[in-house]
């Protein structure tokens, strides 16, 4: 029997799909087709800083190529041992990769439902990988996406942003501050959506 999902707002659907699309490329470099399809996006510029965060990463889009992409979201986010990022919750958090953030995110995904995958070789507090989680939260029109952002994703996210904001990549750079705006706008709807929530409760 299929279970009918929920009708999502252009709003909501429109957020489900950037959080999706943010962590494909904090996962891994554009491919060809969404790299143009990123440089023939139609932005409204309605004078925001995310309208204009769009506008900068459609236009290094299309100045990029895949190979260098590839190359630079290595070095960036990858590295041999490590990139000059690092995309983990426990990094900024606690300093270290594999610490109290990712067993507090493991539990609360466990209470959530959610699995990791065999095929996926990184911890679950990888930046890609809780902007996935909060992509099907928001499309499941769950309650629980203002607790899981404030608790798993607005302790950080923005200042791994940040730093990605600062690479020499133009295409990087500019996702960074895409990021950093969209962590904010989400903060602000999110604030207002927990004010009209009931308290949670989760079971031990």
């Amino acid at each position: 029997m299929s279970h009918a999902m929920p009708l999502l707002s252009d709003s909501e659907s429109l957020r489900a799909e950037i959080y999706q699309l943010v962590a494909s490329l904090v996962r891994q470099a554009p491919d060809a087709e969404l790299l143009q399809w990123l440089a023939e996006l139609e932005i409204e510029r309605d004078g925001s800083r995310l309208a204009e965060c769009w506008t900068a990463l459609s236009s290094a889009a299309n100045s990029s190529t895949p190979q260098e992409l590839q190359r630079a979201h290595f070095r960036h986010l990858v590295g041999v041992i490590q990139g000059e990022v690092v995309p983990y919750g426990s990094w900024y958090l606690n300093g270290e990769l594999m610490e109290a953030a990712l067993v507090a995110l493991r539990r609360d995904l466990r209470v959530l439902g959610f699995e990791r995958c065999e095929s996926v070789c990184e911890p679950e507090d990888h930046l890609a990988a809780v902007c996935e989680v909060m992509a099907m939260l928001v499309a499941s029109q769950s309650h629980e996406q203002s607790y899981f952002f404030q608790q798993h994703i607005k302790p950080w996210a923005g200042s791994c942003f940040a730093d990605l904001a600062k690479v020499d990549t133009v295409f990087y750079s500019a996702l960074g501050k895409l990021g950093g705006a969209f962590m904010e706008s989400e903060q602000a709807s999110l604030n207002d959506q927990a004010a009209y929530q009931p308290v949670r409760i989760v079971e031990p």
